[in-house]
């Protein structure tokens, strides 16, 4: 029964999130044709004349109304089809499979990252309220969130490459004198590790690390401050008086009780933090030259490339319902209770 519970919440879900994804659609459709620029213009180049220039409006299906060209849109993504990139000439979605791993290595890798550094912080300044502790991380988190993700990235760059030289050169995600691994998960460290290769595993995580940790100076101040503001509401409960009158060390006060009740808020964080940074993750790309699907978003926004923005757009919202879904989960596990309601 609970797993037929679950299976219920999930498709819930995922029917509250068909008309978010259909509204999408219709927005970005709408809004990508109002960008300044014709596609046909870029296609044909700058020595076309108005014939050819037509020609290849007609063969794009810009010379259609706005309604027909919606309906041709919607039946291609219906069959699995996102459209040529102009910009490439290729199939927008053989471009975001491609692209995708690499924007998912930086963003996965930033966010574990500041989890890393942001909760213990939290809950090292929740445990010591108003002592050089708190007032230390509390800098450290307005310093992370004050910066620019474009200005910490070309400020590591300068002082750890430029200056000191012990950072790679931001040149993507291998230096020229390494092979790509076999693609297996997408990664390149995973890949290079799975394949036996520890050095090119090294070559990989050294070009990442600069891009995470400008990443995770980003998100690191808002789950640090929910992660202290949540475990300081724990601990003044009524139920962490009761087990400190039970006797309970305070071991098992703090993770067993109070910590395990302040990460349902800090799980909520964490899904608006994941927007975030993918939002943040094209200027980093552009920085430290990643080829993942940030930058190539905005390449395809100079030249008017529809149906790469339209394809990268219908991404990320994809993969926020996805991360959505994956939350509601969470909830689930660490609290039951949430699970009966629903």
């Amino acid at each position: 029964m609970k797993s037929w519970a679950r299976l219920r919440m999930v498709l819930g879900r995922v029917g509250q999130a068909l008309p978010a994804l259909f509204g999408v659609i219709v927005v970005t459709f709408i809004l990508t044709r109002a960008l300044p620029g014709d596609p046909a213009v870029y296609f044909a180049g700058p020595a076309a004349d108005e014939a050819s220039i037509q020609q290849i409006r007609e063969a794009l299906g810009l010379d259609r109304p706005l309604y027909e060209q919606f309906v041709y849109y919607l039946g291609d993504l219906a069959s699995g089809n996102l459209g040529v990139s102009i910009s490439t000439g290729q199939p927008v979605l053989e471009e975001l499979a491609r692209r995708l791993p690499a924007s998912l290595e930086l963003t996965l890798g930033a966010l574990l990252l500041s989890l890393a550094i942001a909760i213990p912080m939290g809950v090292l300044a929740a445990t010591n309220p108003g002592r050089p502790i708190d007032h230390i991380c509390r800098v450290i988190a307005t310093a992370g969130v004050s910066l620019p993700t474009f200005f910490t990235g070309i400020a590591l760059v300068f002082v750890f490459y430029y200056l000191l030289g012990w950072s790679p050169a931001p040149i993507g995600r291998l230096d020229f004198a390494y092979l790509s691994p076999p693609p297996i998960t997408g990664f390149y460290t995973i890949d290079a590790l799975l394949d036996g290769d520890p050095e090119t595993a090294m070559a990989a995580a050294g070009q990442l690390l600069l891009p995470m940790i400008t990443l995770a100076l980003f998100t690191l101040a808002p789950i640090a401050r929910m992660t202290r503001g949540a475990m300081l509401q724990a601990l003044g409960s009524d139920f962490i008086r009761t087990a400190k009158a039970a006797g309970l060390s305070q071991r098992v006060i703090l993770i067993r009780y109070a910590f395990r009740n302040a990460m349902l808020p800090v799980i909520t964080t964490l899904g608006m933090v994941f927007s975030f940074t993918l939002g943040a993750n094209v200027l980093v790309e552009k920085v430290f030259a990643w080829p993942g699907i940030g930058s190539f978003a905005v390449d395809a926004l100079v030249v008017s490339d529809y149906a790469a923005v339209q394809g990268f757009v219908l991404t990320m919202a994809m993969l926020f319902v996805l991360l959505n879904l994956l939350i509601d989960i969470a909830y689930t596990l660490i609290d039951p209770r949430i699970e009966a309601n629903g």
